[in-house]
């Protein structure tokens, strides 16, 4: 999602781009939107979380609740994913994360332009096997999303979260019944992959 004003360090540099790490798209730099605060997940992060993920990712649906530049899904993609759902609320982010999709011929993926909250407060068809979750840093918006996705269908007993907050946001606010499977720490960020 774009995080306006939210706080959030950038670790984009300038450069205006993400890369894949890993996988089919290996190496593939691919545009960002250009929003103010809009910044993807760091190689170096990514990499930890996708090895951390290097299990659940084969055949997997995965929901990506602040989908900002995709990085994430993208990555998850070409790693091996099933297919992708990606929320965004912001019009750039969103036009930029449908030609990416269409530069990498990805049909696998869909974007939804759509405030996150709204969209996770009706209920899910399906569950997803993996969700992204990487919400505007100062904003109080992960226990909400996370009440939203256990109370609305959208997990299964094997469901595996990520989650990236501000480090200081210790506890997560996350259901009780949710448990912590790994948790690193890079600069202001705390990333930390759960099962519920």
């Amino acid at each position: 999602m774009a995080r306006k004003a939210s706080g959030k360090p950038s670790a984009r540099g300038g450069s205006g781009q993400i890369r894949i790490i890993a996988g089919d798209w290996r190496g593939r730099k691919l545009p960002v939107a250009d929003l103010p605060g809009l910044r993807p997940t760091s190689d170096r992060v990514r990499e930890t979380v996708f090895n951390w993920l290097a299990p659940y990712l084969p055949g997997a649906r995965i929901l990506d609740c602040f989908s900002g530049t995709g990085a994430l899904s993208l990555e998850a993609l070409s790693r091996g994913a099933k297919e992708a759902v990606m929320l965004e609320m912001a019009t750039p982010a969103v036009k930029t994360l449908k030609s990416n999709l269409a530069l990498l011929k990805a049909d696998n993926g869909l974007v939804i332009g759509t405030n996150t909250l709204q969209f996770l407060s009706k209920p899910s068809s399906e569950p997803f096997d993996v969700i992204f979750l990487d919400p505007p840093f100062r904003q109080g918006m992960l226990e909400e999303t996370c009440r939203l996705l256990q109370d609305n269908g959208y997990l299964h007993e094997q469901t595996i979260l990520y989650i990236e907050v501000e480090k200081e946001l210790d506890p997560m606010p996350v259901p009780q019944n949710w448990r912590l499977l790994k948790s690193k720490q890079a600069g202001q960020v705390s990333f930390n992959l759960m099962g519920c």
